[in-house]
């Protein structure tokens, strides 16, 4: 899944619609269609997998954590290097994306989250959201708001009937966008959708869904056949307003309504895809995904960074995008887990051991 979000931020350097330009890290001037393409189908289910997968672990960690032990974990693992990461980061990403456009540099004092006017956290917003995802599940798990005898299907339809219900709301009333606080950085109309996803993940844990594999193939079958409909379907609803300017398919209501419907649907296709394809064929161990898996959380905070300078230095070079668009996506997560790779087994070491003497 981290590569995946490595694979999504990296189309961003090539995406040719200029919706990153104003925006992202680098921007080059070689750009193609198929990375802006990529991007929407991408965003539609990486993150949400991810808050699945984190949700399915915060039962356990609150097992072997009570209350503010949890949180204090929580903390250090989540808001820690979170900050670490706003205060030194973020600023980097300024030098880059003014450097990359022959910008001069400014004030450092706009070089903060709080400060710079235009990406804010940027990619780092996930880390407070999930921090906050944790306390609203150790309060709700405190005053027992739960439902202890609902189904894993029950649970997804209804998942998928309140996201839908939300994200139509969020945009019938204009609320569609960012908001963004100095701690916390959300997308409105998917805020509601992530924290159900995460309980669907806390949900999963409890009920053991992922003891054993499931005997019959035949809904992964016909996941595997659909999917490409709704997200089809999401793809050309979504862009058509870019392209027919105030004009609609049907009428501006059934539009959104479609848009999301078939997000939703897109959605709830392609986390069960990913999640059942891995459970079923890609559940072995061994030392290289050991290694990735370890790398994972912190290869994710410091890629785009690494992503930034790379994309430096192909800035200029004479080469289609779309082979610049794999070299950058693959020499970003191998240089991004070869540094944590470093930090983890050199540095970590000898700090330790500086501190025991």
């Amino acid at each position: 899944m981290i590569f995946l979000v490595v694979l999504c931020h990296a189309g961003g350097v090539y995406e040719s619609s200029d919706t990153w330009a104003s925006f992202w890290i680098v921007d080059d001037p070689s750009t193609n269609n198929f990375s802006g393409l990529l991007f929407l189908i991408l965003d539609i289910f990486v993150m949400p997998t991810i808050f699945l997968i984190s949700g399915f672990f915060t039962p356990l960690s609150m097992k072997n954590k009570k209350g503010w032990a949890f949180l204090k974990a929580k903390f250090k693992r989540l808001i820690i290097p979170w900050i670490i990461a706003v205060l030194t980061l973020i600023p980097i990403y300024k030098v880059i994306f003014l450097y990359s456009r022959n910008l001069p540099q400014e004030s450092w004092t706009t070089y903060f989250h709080w400060s710079n006017g235009i990406w804010s956290q940027n990619w780092l917003w996930f880390l407070p959201v999930l921090f906050l995802f944790d306390i609203l599940y150790l309060l709700f798990s405190k005053v027992k708001i739960r439902i202890p005898n609902i189904s894993l299907k029950g649970a997804v339809l209804g998942t998928f009937l309140i996201g839908f219900v939300y994200s139509v709301s969020m945009d019938i009333f204009g609320l569609r966008g960012w908001t963004k606080i100095g701690l916390l950085d959300f997308q409105n109309e998917r805020l509601l959708i992530y924290f159900m996803v995460f309980l669907l993940g806390a949900l999963c844990f409890r009920l053991n869904v992922f003891e054993a594999k499931p005997e019959s193939k035949m809904l992964y079958l016909i996941a595997n056949s659909i999917a490409w409909i709704p997200i089809t379907v999401y793809i050309f609803f979504l862009l058509y307003p870019w392209f027919h300017p105030g004009s609609f398919i049907v009428s501006k209501i059934i539009d959104r309504l479609i848009v999301w419907f078939s997000y939703q649907f897109s959605l709830l296709c392609l986390v069960y895809v990913i999640i059942e394809t891995f459970r079923r064929y890609q559940d072995k161990q061994g030392k290289l995904r050991n290694e990735l898996n370890k790398n994972s959380y912190y290869v994710y905070i410091i890629h785009v960074i690494v992503m930034g300078g790379i994309a430096l230095t192909m800035l200029n070079i004479a080469i289609p995008s779309l082979l610049k668009y794999l070299i950058l996506t693959v020499s970003t997560y191998v240089a991004s887990n070869l540094i944590i790779s470093f930090c983890r087994k050199v540095i970590k070491p000898k700090y330790q051991v500086r501190v025991s003497i």
